[in-house]
């Protein structure tokens, strides 16, 4: 069988979720069943486009325009029922979801709440909303409470149609903040039903929070006006490391991360309609402006000068006609600039990026969640200089691309001295996720890779390690930090209401969890869970002992309460456990 949604181009949300609107209601209830085959029919090269064979008479055939289906007239069934028919609403459901075109520019951020990015008007404390604004902000509450009641196991495509339709409105209205939340919902979704490796129910988790969030606070989702890329003055560049990009909305590439002068990061990218194998190709490809530079090369240590180029606020650059660029000298990752990366505690880099993660998405600034650790691989892990000692994982598990390949290689070898640039791991206290490093080799020489790009053989890695002086007392860390086993299961009852909606909920609430949570001191915990478990079971009965409708609002409030509860505990006890402890205090 052929795997549609591997090989269907992406298209729009609002394509996906008109199909929908086209069926009658007898159809809507088989549409379901029909996305499950739809994932087994053959996908063929097309003129403009591909052709999805349904059977020997019935096709659909979707035609491509800039790498993206964009209108409904761009999918046309053979079938005598359409466009109102099974097949069509079935590969369009299965296919990947296109990132609309301003979601490649940025959001100018709001402001943090207290913190607002114009003055408020004396008035009032919130800005009002207009009626089109409350109407789409309703619409978004509603289908974000229902594939939280339903759970991913019971959110199929007319859930997932109804988020769209709800964010299409919203973008309509100005709610650029929470529309694009919802489609990050629906993308994720769609990753969750075709078992996509790359899905994590944490992170579909923190997506619902913010936007159960957003819906309820005025203020913060009416974000302003998306913007283009600004022009900026000659920019001089030192390339860090360079990183395959694979979207579960069908598009890959890679992006270069480089430090320019100020101390802030900026990205190149070539992302573009693809699969995995895209990856390397797009690591090739030239620096814009003219110069005989590729990303990948100026990643691995090079540098450039651009002029004239353009610039978003989160620190892309963008490709415009009147930039220009020459190579430049770059540097080493222990020469300065870069090497002031590494010069920050760990802790404090780890608050820097928990902050970050706590931003909205779309307001985050390029390079936020990157940690640039100094230390030494251990029994028990990796030692980190001045700080905990972790476990090595792969920001990425497709085979396709080496990165577990690669860890497993450097973690066998003990005493090695790893400079890394990583990810932190909010919810796995234990780990990073390593995206490029830097050893000396048999040679003595600094050897320099992408984890993602190149794949390692032993001959990289010398056989007997030196560990040098300045990180021999790093031999000796313990265990990677664990957070308390209660509050990991609170964080496991959050994602299971994720998984399984409000029925599993209620009928797998542990009455032993809150009494535990009480043992370690985490009373808020308790209370939370408490709630969660009476709104998912909630059966309450009118005076005359009729059940009522269970509130779904209700269990939507328990749970986001109980959601932002792991997620600061979580934090507080991180940064505790990062945190080397004060000996001048003894």
């Amino acid at each position: 069988m052929t795997d549609s949604a591997a090989v269907l181009p992406p298209v729009t949300a609002e394509v996906a979720a008109g199909a929908l609107d086209l069926l009658p209601a007898r159809l809507r209830k088989r549409v379901d069943g029909a996305v499950a085959k739809a994932a087994g029919w053959p996908v063929e090269a097309a003129r403009d486009g591909v052709l999805v064979r349904v059977a020997e008479d019935t096709a659909v055939t979707l035609r491509v325009t800039a790498g993206i289906v964009a209108g409904p007239d761009d999918v046309v069934c053979s079938c005598l029922l359409a466009p109102a028919c099974l097949h069509r609403a079935a590969v369009l459901s299965v296919a990947p979801l296109a990132a609309r075109k301003e979601e490649e520019m940025e959001v100018e951020p709001a402001g943090r709440e207290g913190e607002p990015s114009a003055p408020a008007p004396a008035v009032a404390d919130e800005p009002a909303l207009s009626p089109a604004q409350s109407t789409a902000l309703d619409a978004l509450r509603d289908a974000v409470t229902a594939v939280l009641v339903a759970g991913v196991s019971g959110s199929g495509a007319v859930h997932r149609a109804e988020l769209l339709h709800a964010a299409h409105s919203a973008r309509l209205a100005g709610l650029h903040r929470p529309a694009g939340t919802a489609v990050r919902i629906a993308r994720l979704l769609g990753e969750a039903r075709s078992e996509d490796p790359a899905f994590r129910l944490s992170g579909l988790s923190g997506e619902l929070a913010e936007l159960l969030d957003l819906v309820r606070r005025p203020a913060a989702a009416l974000s302003p006006a998306r913007r283009g890329y600004r022009p900026e003055g000659p920019l001089r560049l030192y390339g860090l490391f360079t990183e395959p990009v694979v979207t579960a909305s069908g598009y890959a590439g890679a992006t270069v991360y480089a430090l320019a002068p100020d101390g802030t990061l900026r990205t190149l990218s070539d992302v573009a309609p693809g699969g995995p194998d895209r990856a390397l190709q797009a690591s090739g490809t030239p620096v814009p402006g003219g110069c005989a530079l590729g990303l990948r090369e100026l990643g691995d240590g090079g540098g450039v000068i651009l002029t004239a180029p353009t610039v978003s606020a989160d620190g892309r650059i963008g490709g415009g006609g009147a930039v220009r660029s020459v190579r430049a000298a770059g540097a080493g990752w222990r020469e300065a600039p870069l090497a002031a990366l590494w010069e920050r505690p760990p802790a404090g880099q780890l608050a820097s990026a928990l902050g970050w993660l706590s931003e909205p998405a779309d307001s985050r600034t390029a390079g936020g969640d990157l940690l640039f650790l100094d230390g030494v691989v251990t029994g028990a892990g990796f030692a980190v200089a001045a700080g905990p000692t972790l476990r090595l994982a792969a920001p990425d598990e497709r085979p396709e691309l080496p990165y577990a390949e690669n860890l497993s290689l450097l973690a066998s070898r003990r005493g090695l001295a790893l400079r890394l640039i990583a990810r932190v791991v909010p919810d796995r206290p234990d780990r990073v996720q390593v995206l490029a490093a830097s050893w000396t080799g048999h040679d003595g020489e600094p050897v320099r890779a992408d984890l993602g790009l190149r794949l390692l053989n032993r001959s990289h890695i010398p056989a007997v390690p030196a560990v040098p002086a300045g990180l021999t007392g790093a031999m000796e860390g313990g265990a990677p930090p664990a957070l308390p086993i209660e509050l990991d299961l609170l964080r496991r009852t959050v994602d299971r209401a994720v998984a399984g909606g409000r029925a599993v909920s209620a009928a797998s609430a542990d009455g032993e969890l809150p009494r535990r949570l009480r043992a370690v001191g985490l009373n808020t915990g308790a209370r939370r869970v408490e709630a969660l478990t009476d709104a998912a079971a909630d059966r309450r009965h009118d005076v005359l002992g009729r059940l009522l409708p269970a509130d779904p609002g209700d269990f939507a409030l328990a749970w986001l309460a109980t959601a932002v509860y792991v997620s600061a505990a979580t934090e507080s006890l991180l940064l505790a456990a990062w945190t080397p402890p004060d000996i001048s205090a003894n």
